[in-house]
């Protein structure tokens, strides 16, 4: 199975949770994309070392229509609370991150 990392427009967020495993990536990735207007993805891993406790994804990105007319930004923030109760705080991703 292959991950499509492709992103061919700039994302509104790009973001890491360090030791969220790949399932739960997926899972909020699904949630999002479930928000009327919003493109969600996977970012590649930013080590080419595999490591037990680190996350095998890079990140997730996030497109959504700009500007104050977008009603689903509350549920976007919902989502990213939900998760980040469960798992931890989000961290901007940074292609400098190791």
């Amino acid at each position: 199975m292959s991950l499509d990392y492709g992103v061919t427009r700039q994302p509104n967020l790009t973001l890491v949770s360090s030791h969220l495993p790949l399932a739960v990536y997926r899972e909020v990735m699904a949630h999002l994309q479930q928000v009327a207007g919003v493109e969600a993805g996977l970012l590649p891993p930013q080590s080419s070392q595999f490591d037990y406790n680190q996350s095998q994804i890079g990140g997730l990105w996030i497109r959504y229509p700009q500007g104050d007319h977008f009603a689903g930004q509350s549920q976007v923030e919902q989502i990213l609370e939900y998760y980040r109760c469960r798992y931890g705080a989000w961290q901007p991703w940074s292609t400098t991150i190791c």
